[in-house]
């Protein structure tokens, strides 16, 4: 993978943003459709009610002026008859045997009509029909247009609401970006809302989230380049007293306390000289002077440098894009730490443009797999071995200049494994 596909894949975009975004979609949606229906049978309710309170009105005046009729003994009309046999059966019970004027909305030949019927003599029933028609296909219209407007309310609000919902979600998306970039040691990232800069502006909440993210950020990178200042002064500073302790150990006398003095002062040296990598690398001004070599001979090369036992394995040669001098210093720490923390045999394997270096010890500790090596702590889960943790800080600090991946894990049959991944040319 090439360093620019896995800046790419350090900030894509994380997906809870747009599972917000669409939780928000569905959010307005179920509100709108509720809202919208129970408007909508509120209204219908209202209107049904009144129209059938208008046509039962309408035929109870009908029926009285046919009731006039009746008794003058006038001809009734065509929707007018004494005891039709269409007439609903409840409401004929109610005229002959209540003897009280009712009404009632029922079929006639498939069409609505309202019933209106008064007791007449001989125990039969006048009944009147007004024909319910219209009003039901008014009914009808009011509900297609209850429908038609609220279809058209739910999109306008539904679209204005994920206008509204996407400039917030943005914002946080923009801001997820850059908390990201910032995880991966890019302290300069800012997230720079226009809100949060503007004190004329109203600032919501995710302009006091981009605010806070700004200032934590800023407060680390201030934090950071303090302690790497120092660290590089104190280095450069022990470089002159420890070179002139050097010189002066070799003036010493031979004998067993000189050569005691003289490796404590070659392993301050060292812990100085990583130190002040560490604090380059931390820096970022480090880069890698890439070239197109052979990774089977490389490897030999790194292991024959440290002066360790190391058995060397070619599954499968590749030629790798990578610095020659780095590489060599990320092996060299790895097989270090194997033989400082592990146990041999230690086994470097080469199988394409992947390396793994292998022990056979107790393995890496569960706070090292999770979070990685840390400066001035020991990689290795046994408190009686020490270690100040710069060999595999520095080796993780070289690979991301190399543009590599280096991972760390156990074996499964035991033994911490290392493994680089480099870029085939």
């Amino acid at each position: 993978m090439s360093r620019t596909a896995r800046r790419r894949a350090a900030l894509r975009l994380p997906s809870w943003t747009a599972t917000l975004y669409w939780k928000f979609a569905v959010f307005i949606t179920v509100m709108c459709c509720t809202l919208a229906a129970l408007l909508g049978i509120l209204v219908h309710v209202l209107v049904g009610q009144q129209t059938e309170s208008q046509a039962r009105t309408f035929a109870l005046d009908r029926l009285e002026r046919t009731v006039d009729t009746y008794i003058a003994g006038e001809s009734l009309g065509p929707n007018a008859a004494v005891d039709p046999p269409d007439l609903p059966r409840d409401l004929r019970e109610m005229a002959v045997r209540k003897k009280e004027r009712g009404t009632q909305l029922a079929d006639h030949e498939g069409k609505p009509v309202m019933w209106a019927v008064a007791p007449v003599d001989g125990g039969r029933a006048l009944a009147v029909r007004v024909d319910y028609s219209r009003r039901a296909d008014a009914l009808r219209g009011l509900d297609r247009a209850i429908i038609g407007s609220s279809a058209a309310a739910i999109g306008t609000t539904l679209l204005v609401g994920l206008v509204a919902v996407s400039r917030i979600t943005r914002r946080l998306h923009h801001t997820a970006q850059v908390a990201r970039r910032i995880s991966t040691g890019d302290l300069d990232a800012r997230v720079r809302d226009r809100r949060a800069l503007r004190p004329d502006l109203a600032q919501d909440e995710a302009a006091a989230v981009a605010a806070a993210l700004d200032a934590m950020a800023a407060n680390l990178q201030t934090k950071l380049h303090s302690e790497q200042r120092f660290t590089a002064d104190v280095s450069h500073e022990l470089r002159t007293p420890l070179t002139g302790l050097h010189a002066a150990a070799e003036l010493l006398p031979p004998g067993r306390p000189t050569e005691m003095v003289q490796e404590r002062i070659q392993t301050m040296r060292r812990l100085t000289e990583d130190l002040l990598e560490i604090s380059r690398l931390d820096a970022q001004v480090e880069r890698a002077d890439l070239g197109v070599h052979r990774l089977g001979p490389l490897a030999e090369r790194a292991v024959r440098a440290t002066g360790l036992a190391a058995e060397v394995r070619v599954v499968r040669d590749a030629q790798v894009e990578t610095d020659q001098r780095r590489l060599e210093r990320v092996l060299g720490n790895l097989i270090g730490n194997a033989h400082k923390h592990g146990r041999p045999p230690v086994v470097v394997t080469v199988d394409g443009p992947v390396i793994t270096v292998r022990d056979h010890g107790d393995g890496y500790p569960d706070e090292l797999l999770a979070h990685g090596p840390q400066r001035f702590k020991t990689n290795t889960g046994d408190s009686r071995r020490t270690g100040h943790g710069l060999g595999l800080t520095i080796a993780a600090g070289q690979a991301r200049v190399l543009g590599t991946t280096l991972t760390f894990s156990n074996a499964p049959d035991g033994g911490a494994m290392a493994t680089l991944v480099l870029c085939s040319a």
